[in-house]
């Protein structure tokens, strides 16, 4: 073993047991129901409400292989990203010691032939390097012809020396970093090339979440302005950010205001996804926020595709489908994790 894989070893070891002693009862509450099922604000462009489709859950029964070796299980699965794939569906899924714990690792599922089925080479991603030592979190899928691309964060120890080199003033950071980083794949999800941190820390200042790119139903991303364009709401010292790329890999990332939540009230957490609902005229972004009385909320704003930055429109209620909304079967449907029954693994199919 190499003194950087043994050192992998060891915070994954570390994180593992501070996994399993975790407790947070915000987010031992969620509930997706909460924010998709139904909507307060009356505005006729809006995605959704959505309805749960329980014929579409999936299961996840056994306890994947620790290549790593360090004891290593999961008792939740949340945060997925769906995209269609021919007649079936992909879907790339976030498993965790306890939900919302470090320590996560990504999966591969696929719906073919009416049932979901777990690739049996899963985890597809796990920490490789120092940089992702602490987990591979919340997947978001895009494909590009015959190619997948997946965006995942990349959790990591921040070091006196690390934090001297980026300050965060305007985002306090305590020991924690999180990086967007890429993988991609040419064989329809079974194998993943590692392309590496697609923003750099001068930018992130040794946080940001959130790949959320403009996508179709199809799951392909779309271009704005002649760009792909990334939207990044969380970290970066406190300022909105947008990424601008021509490829998916190689991206530019300059200072952008592009979500004011003033006229609804609250304070912005993070961006969920963008979905193109109307051509490729207009587009909805919907977020993840904390509104007036304190409570999580979730929204959408709709944009006009001439003017990418300024919303339009603002209304409560959202889907907060963190991988990204899909057309399937002329409805968009996304999923996630947090219902699942206690004790069970599940991803709950949402549809509207």
């Amino acid at each position: 073993m190499t003194e950087e894989t043994d050192a992998v070893r060891a915070a994954q070891l570390e994180v593992l047991a501070a996994a399993h002693a975790m407790t947070n009862e915000r987010t031992d509450a969620l509930s997706q129901e909460e924010f998709s099922a139904s909507y307060p604000d009356p505005a006729p462009w809006r995605i959704g409400p959505f309805r749960r489709d329980d014929a579409l859950a999936f299961e996840l029964t056994g306890q994947w292989d620790d290549p790593a070796g360090v004891g290593w299980t999961s008792e939740s699965i949340f945060n997925p990203t769906i995209a269609p794939d021919g007649d079936g569906l992909l879907m790339a899924y976030r498993a965790a010691p306890r939900k919302e714990s470090l320590g996560s690792r990504i999966g591969i599922a696929r719906w073919q032939h009416g049932a979901w089925a777990d690739d049996a080479a899963n985890p597809a991603i796990l920490p490789a390097d120092l940089d992702e030592a602490l987990g591979c979190e919340d997947p978001k899928l895009y494909r590009l012809g015959e190619r997948w691309f997946l965006f995942y964060n990349g959790i990591f120890r921040i070091d006196d020396e690390l934090r001297e080199r980026y300050p965060s003033t305007g985002y306090p950071l305590d020991d924690v970093g999180c990086d967007i980083r890429l993988a991609v794949s040419d064989d329809g999800g079974r194998t993943w090339t590692r392309v590496g941190t697609v923003l750099d820390r001068s930018v992130s200042r040794l946080w940001a979440k959130a790949a959320v790119i403009p996508r179709n139903g199809a799951g392909e991303p779309v271009r704005i302005g002649g760009s792909y364009l990334m939207f990044v709401s969380e970290g970066c010292d406190g300022v909105q950010h947008v990424g601008r790329s021509d490829d998916l890999v190689h991206w530019d990332f300059t200072p952008q205001p592009f979500l004011d939540l003033a006229p609804i009230g609250g304070h912005l957490h993070e961006v969920a996804c963008v979905a193109l609902e109307h051509g490729d005229e207009s587009f909805v972004l919907d977020f993840f926020y904390r509104d007036a009385d304190d409570r999580f909320a979730a929204g959408q704003a709709l944009y006009d595709a001439a003017d990418p930055f300024a919303p339009r429109e603002l209304a409560r209620g959202g889907s907060l489908s963190w991988g990204g909304l899909s057309r399937w079967r002329g409805e968009w449907l996304f999923g996630q994790g947090w219902d699942a029954a206690p004790g069970r693994r599940e991803i709950l199919i949402y549809r509207g």
